[in-house]
């Protein structure tokens, strides 16, 4: 693993608490969505809450026997942990059921995902990509001033061009372009970094620029970081909205 996951797990076997807050926003999402296809409605809302909560819990001791050798993928792995956690939920209510107990699961192989585990599902692994990308989008949203992220909300993710996001704005396009590239510059270093935390495989780090986000483009390679960041963006939206009215539902 590279130096940058290696710092990030020392945070959370510390139990740094801002280290396990960047874990729940970041992939809370994707674990929520996830918890409720394998429930089926089996299980309501709050205990997908409850459920997707457990599995960061429960990473904490898995963390402290994580071996990199393995080559799991992140994802793969906290998949492993959270389907631990719902078959422990499961298993517990059936017993409830029944009149009987029933001897607590244990974490032990849950650490690291038997090699002839099915692979996750496609979208799973799409939507903890997009939940990277998100990552680093928020963190440079964070450190970017407000004029600077409107211009790239602005030309990015809304689509809106140069002539038009200056008059908006009541800036020069010059100024438009200027600032795009300052947070593009800061975007990728964002994204270097939230991959390399998130990754424990070349293949995970090698995702960007399967999905089109290269992390050293030249200038005429710019509109292509672009377009292929406001698709992910816009996925996102879209599968936020959904997962919400299933939440409802």
């Amino acid at each position: 693993m590279n130096e940058i996951t290696t710092h990030f797990i020392r945070r959370l076997r510390d139990r740094e608490p801002r280290a396990w807050f960047e874990l729940w926003e970041t992939f809370g999402p994707v674990l929520r969505a996830q918890l409720r296809r394998w429930g089926r409605g089996r299980i309501g809302p709050e205990t997908v809450q409850d459920l997707s909560q457990e599995t960061l819990t429960a990473l904490a001791g898995a963390i402290d026997r994580h071996d990199p050798s393995r080559g799991a993928r992140f994802s793969t792995w906290l998949l492993a942990i959270a389907r631990y956690t719902l078959t422990d939920e499961i298993d517990r209510r059936t017993a409830a059921k029944r009149g009987g107990g029933t001897r607590p699961a244990t974490l032990e192989g849950q650490a690291h995902p038997p090699d002839e585990a099915p692979s996750p599902p496609a979208a799973y692994e799409q939507a903890i990509f997009d939940a990277k990308v998100a990552a680093a989008l928020r963190q440079v949203e964070r450190d970017s001033d407000f004029m600077e992220f409107a211009v790239f909300r602005m030309r990015v993710l809304e689509g809106q061009d140069g002539r038009r996001t200056a008059g908006s704005l009541g800036i020069s396009e010059p100024t438009v372009s200027r600032r795009l590239g300052a947070v593009r510059r800061r975007l990728r270093a964002r994204l270097f970094e939230v991959f390399s935390r998130y990754s424990f495989t070349p293949e995970e780090m090698a995702e960007l620029e399967r999905n089109g986000i290269d992390l050293n483009p030249n200038k005429q390679e710019e509109a292509g970081l672009d377009a292929a960041i406001a698709e992910i963006y816009h996925r996102g939206c879209a599968r936020r909205a959904t997962e919400a009215a299933e939440g409802r539902a």
